[in-house]
């Protein structure tokens, strides 16, 4: 394997001393995004949230994937060049991010508006499911209010459940290099679309334009088909491929313009 070039290194080092200094020097959530209406927004973190991570696999996935493409396309090129693209990318993800997650919380503060106004089993539910919440875990108490809808203590409850969802669904913040990795990946299959790829999932040569379709079409149908408990910010992977799409063709545009 070729050394690993410098830009390449430096965000490495970064990712990894951030994540080892968070939660010990200063709280994790400092640095990632918030929801524009959360108390706990500050508009540096559509930057910073990209050297966060929540967890060990979280950093390694991640890690790995820019170890293994970033440097062919930062000898390609350049140091600089290899960063602004990281860095817009990341950014271009999170914007992408923050409008859908901004629009589904919409819904949910909708849905509990109208749940507390007309309590209801059935809107109860559904509100559940907007929230991304895994209704197995309180079928017993869903059993129970749908049998005795006008139970002042099961009304009670469920309200009371419900403010506390939508203040975690407000307050819940991305983190992560994924938008900024997907970006890579993107411009890797669009660049180097004839390399072959070994997979650990896949033992089959794969080529890098047939990888990344294959990744992007994934990623869109598990952003339109989320299950409960998926907490995998799918449209911040869309949002990176889809502006390292964009930027490769304005750079591939600046070149071929002469004047």
């Amino acid at each position: 394997m070729p050394p690993i070039t410098p830009m390449v290194r430096n965000l490495l080092i970064l990712n990894v001393l951030m994540f080892f200094l968070s939660d010990r020097l200063f709280p994790t959530e400092m640095f990632a995004l918030h929801d524009i209406r959360s108390d706990a927004f500050r508009p540096y973190q559509f930057v910073t949230h990209m050297f966060m991570h929540g967890n060990l696999g979280h950093l390694f996935s991640n890690m790995f994937s820019l170890f293994i493409f970033g440097p062919m396309l930062e000898r390609y090129w350049g140091e600089l060049r290899f960063l602004s693209f990281y860095l817009i990318t990341g950014l271009g993800a999170s914007l992408l991010y923050s409008l859908v997650h901004h629009y589904e919380i919409t819904q949910v503060l909708d849905g509990a508006a109208a749940f507390m106004q007309n309590p209801d089993p059935i809107d109860f539910k559904n509100l559940l499911e907007k929230g991304g919440i895994n209704v197995r875990g309180m079928e017993a108490f869903l059993i129970d209010f749908n049998r005795n809808p006008k139970d002042a203590q099961l009304i009670m409850q469920a309200k009371s459940f419900a403010s506390r969802m939508t203040e975690v669904v407000v307050d819940s913040p991305m983190l992560g290099a994924s938008g900024a990795v997907f970006g890579i990946l993107m411009a890797f299959g669009m660049l180097f679309p004839n390399t072959e790829l070994m997979l650990l999932f896949f033992p089959v040569p794969i080529k890098a334009k047939y990888f990344v379709l294959m990744y992007g079409a994934f990623e869109l149908y598990s952003g339109l088909n989320r299950t409960p408990g998926d907490n995998v910010a799918h449209y911040a992977h869309l949002g990176g491929m889809l502006f390292a799409y964009i930027l490769l063709k304005l750079w591939e545009r600046q070149r071929n313009n002469f004047y």
